[in-house]
């Protein structure tokens, strides 16, 4: 009995201890989530590309074949359009919330004629656009977001330096900005 007393004791006094140390430690890690991240690199609403250094947000694009560009953005005033198009081997892209938790993922070969065009809005935007679809959004993938901010990761391969350039101009050229009723 004594020895069931002293281990279950041991694991409160261990578990207690824990919860202070993670307590403790937890303000040197706010601020440290991808999102934040990203929010820091530039304004919102426009794809930003990652250099091969680590920027002062500590994001940068370590794989020696992707290129990468991220974009924050939100839906509070209305759906957020997402477009590139361009002549490269591989693109994907990849919305995540503000919460950093993967809310839709495609690429070329799920594309429209390997374009990307999607329009992420909250599901009460969603609602509208689909009782009155613009022309524009004819092609357009359409998909709900429930957090009204996000950010979104487009990444294209390069797998030869011939191809530099054009996956630079793809991503340089690809946007991210709010969708407006013409």
């Amino acid at each position: 009995m004594r020895r069931a007393l002293f281990t279950f004791l041991v694991g409160l006094v261990g578990a207690a201890l824990l919860h202070i140390v993670i307590v403790l430690a937890l303000p040197q890690f706010t601020g440290r989530d991808a999102y934040t991240r990203v929010l820091g690199l530039l304004e919102m609403d426009s794809f930003f590309p990652l250099a091969a250094e680590p920027g002062p947000t500590g994001l940068d694009n370590s794989d020696p074949f992707l290129r990468t560009a991220v974009c924050s953005f939100s839906v509070a005033e209305g759906p957020a359009r997402f477009i590139a198009r361009g002549d490269v081997p591989f693109w994907s892209l990849s919305i995540f919330d503000s919460g950093s938790n993967e809310v839709f993922s495609m690429n070329d070969q799920t594309a429209v004629n390997g374009d990307l065009d999607l329009v992420v809005a909250t599901p009460i935007q969603l609602v509208e656009l689909r009782k009155s679809p613009p022309e524009a959004l004819a092609q357009a993938i359409m998909i709900e977001m429930k957090d009204e901010e996000g950010y979104a990761v487009l990444r294209a391969l390069a797998p030869l330096d011939s191809f530099e350039e054009q996956v630079r101009d793809f991503l340089t050229e690809s946007s991210c900005a709010p969708f407006r009723r013409q």
